[in-house]
């Protein structure tokens, strides 16, 4: 329970100092992050204690060797305590939802599409899951899947049917990273970019995503396995088209409320998102509880174990999260010096290059084990302005996106690949690059394309 109340009182003060910046709600909110650490310590896998050493060590260092320690310490801080807010806040949204018989039948509906239709169906039905769901989108529809194929009576089609349908599970979450105010990269990258915006970026994020899912539509279309034995048969679909309205009901209000929110306040999305969402979670679970029956669980009861069971269970996630940020922007304050030093000049790049650069560097990194959160943060502040490249903000942004999501497709270090992974019964590896070597050829060829299209066209 302790651990489940350090994280709440995080993301109130976390909420109250974007919302205000009121200076004291930063250091409560940071003091209640680092007894939650604490606590968390001896339940940590060795891989996620390696984070926090990390962490300390570079404290260490830049109190031993900078003056303003102070401010480089504050500033990762307060990206630790964010990271954490936004954590919790979305976390709230699945209380209900994974809860929602609504959901559920959606869920259902787009899992049972036939084979015309399923890729499209899941891979859609993927981005739409992850804007309320993040991850669990993933969860809830690979548990779908992994339901259906367990009704399946040929091994041979259910292998090839799994694999297909977590791959276009997998990559419409993904594609939700390019625009989606509700994801990390997004709100991420857009922070750390001078002149950026959500506004800004939404149609080129959009863009992104038709690309990154008509490509995968395109590829899985073309290298459809023939399947042995004839067309097997097709089971029922579960469901019409009326089940998907409760869900597109709930993103109108969320991404609507989130999105008019900017416009009137002027307050970046991450805080508006810490804020809106749990209002928005707590307004559906008083809805559901007054449709339930008598003997369902009372809304006091739910907050009580989402508080003492539900956000505990998120440890390994939250640590990661939150020590990639720290890391990467304490790290990021203190590498401008050092690059400087060997003579590194970014700017002296051609932008073309810079921005394919970008799109590059972060899946490599993935591959070496470096979260796309810690990559981003503690490489963005070394980049150029979008100013001095005389590019609009968007575009850089939308190439640190981009890499972002090809390492979330590649890297087996990522929650999405372990996830496709368990799933699908093979290694994260196996499941990021081997399954999709096809695919990374393809998007990114596709992306380099649309890069140097948009880079020639608001030039």
């Amino acid at each position: 329970m302790l651990a489940g109340l350090l994280l709440l009182i995080t993301t109130l003060f976390a909420a109250l100092f974007e919302w205000t910046g009121w200076v004291p709600a930063a250091p409560v909110a940071g003091m209640a992050l680092t007894l939650y650490l604490i606590l968390s310590l001896p339940k940590l896998a060795p891989t996620r204690i390696v984070f926090v050493i990390v962490a300390i060590g570079l404290s260490i260092i830049a109190i031993t060797t900078r003056d303003d320690w102070s401010a480089i310490l504050w500033r990762g801080m307060v990206q630790a305590n964010f990271i954490c807010g936004f954590f919790v806040a979305l976390a709230t949204l699945r209380v209900p939802a994974m809860r929602s018989e609504a959901i559920n039948r959606a869920g259902r509906y787009i899992a049972t599409q036939p084979p015309g239709r399923r890729y499209l169906a899941l891979s859609s039905g993927g981005h739409l899951f992850a804007l309320v769901l993040n991850y669990g989108s993933i969860q809830l529809l690979g548990s779908m899947v992994e339901r259906l194929m367990g009704e399946e009576s040929d091994p041979t089609i259910a292998k090839i049917r799994n694999r297909r349908m977590l791959l276009a599970i997998q990559r419409g979450f993904l594609a939700s990273i390019f625009w989606s105010p509700l994801a990390f990269g997004p709100v991420i990258t857009i922070d750390l970019i001078a002149g950026g915006s959500w506004a800004q970026l939404l149609p080129f994020g959009l863009l992104h995503a038709a690309i990154f899912t008509a490509g995968g539509w395109a590829l899985d279309t073309a290298l459809k396995p023939k399947v042995p034995g004839g067309r097997p048969v097709r089971r029922q679909v579960e469901g019409s088209a009326r089940d998907l309205l409760p869900l597109l009901l709930l993103l109108l209000i969320t991404l609507g409320g989130v999105g008019l929110l900017e416009l009137a306040t002027h307050l970046r999305v991450a805080a508006i998102v810490m804020v809106f969402v749990p209002l928005v979670a707590l307004a559906w679970l008083l809805l559901e509880s007054r449709q339930d029956s008598d003997d369902a669980v009372s809304v006091p009861e739910t907050i009580h174990r989402f508080t003492a069971l539900e956000l505990p269970n998120y440890r390994a996630e939250i640590v990661l999260l939150v020590m990639a940020g720290f890391i990467g922007a304490t790290g990021g304050a203190m590498a401008p010096p050092w690059i400087a030093a060997l003579g590194i000049d970014l700017s002296a790049l051609p932008v073309l290059a810079l921005l394919f650069g970008i799109v590059i560097f972060i899946p490599i990194a993935g591959q070496l084990g470096m979260n796309p959160i810690l990559g981003v943060v503690l490489f963005a502040p070394l980049l150029p302005s979008a100013s001095e490249l005389g590019i609009p903000p968007a575009l850089l942004i939308l190439s640190i996106l981009t890499g972002w999501v090809l390492s979330g497709l590649t890297s087996p270090f990522t929650a999405t690949t372990m996830l496709i992974g368990r799933f699908g019964g093979v290694s994260a590896w196996r499941a990021g690059v081997v399954w999709n070597a096809a695919f990374i050829a393809l998007s990114t060829g596709l992306f380099l394309l649309s890069l140097t299209a948009l880079l020639f066209a608001t030039g």
